[in-house]
């Protein structure tokens, strides 16, 4: 079976969901990454693992469900962080982020008999998740990350192996994503958050 990562920020105000303010303040910005966070992780949980591993800068909060191991993030650019979350893994492994709470535990169902690799790119030009049947950190090191090309480039490291592609997913990085991603799963607690902040006259 798959081991599944996921590669997270702890849900501080002023740490995570910058670009989230404005419109919101940084503890509502980290309201919101809390309750996708939360989101992806009872997804994660869901879905049939070998082993599932949360990969964490800072430290763990209530938000965490039971049946994680809890790894912490290494020092370096983002590229350096995402190959040690796959060196640390014995057989394939599919890694995903905090900011696609939409994620259902179908998309999360891999299977690398017919395939060495799957990539989800995501609709900013990033990509939300990466999949090796054999994980090589060198796959990862070097790409640039944070830019539009940062998925062509992930995708590029992928020659030469059978890759199965996910579907598109959008990424919450602004209050416009916020809204559509919540749209798209109206029944998790990023929705429900989002939605008491406009309650609340935001």
């Amino acid at each position: 079976m798959t081991t599944l990562l996921v590669i997270a920020k702890e849900p501080r105000p002023g740490r995570v969901k910058t670009r989230l303010t404005p419109p919101f303040t940084p503890e509502e910005a980290a309201a919101l990454a809390e309750a996708s966070l939360a989101d992806t992780l009872d997804v994660v949980a869901r879905t049939p693992a070998r082993r599932r591993v949360l990969v964490l800068e800072g430290a763990p909060g209530p938000w965490l469900p039971p049946g994680f191991d809890v790894v912490r993030q290494c020092a370096g650019g983002l590229d350096e962080r995402l190959a040690a979350a796959f060196a640390g893994c014995d057989g394939p492994a599919l890694l995903i982020g905090m900011d696609t709470p939409q994620v259902t535990p179908e998309l999360l169902t891999v299977d690398f008999s017919d395939c060495e690799a799957y990539f989800g790119p995501a609709e900013d030009g990033g990509f939300w998740a990466l999949g090796l049947a054999q994980p090589d950190p060198s796959r990862l090191r070097g790409v640039p990350m944070s830019t539009p090309r940062t998925g062509a480039a992930q995708r590029a490291r992928l020659t030469g192996l059978r890759v199965r592609q996910l579907p598109p997913l959008r990424d919450v990085d602004t209050a416009h994503d916020a809204a559509l991603v919540a749209k798209a799963a109206p029944g998790g607690r990023f929705a429900a958050e989002l939605a008491r902040l406009a309650g609340a006259g935001r």
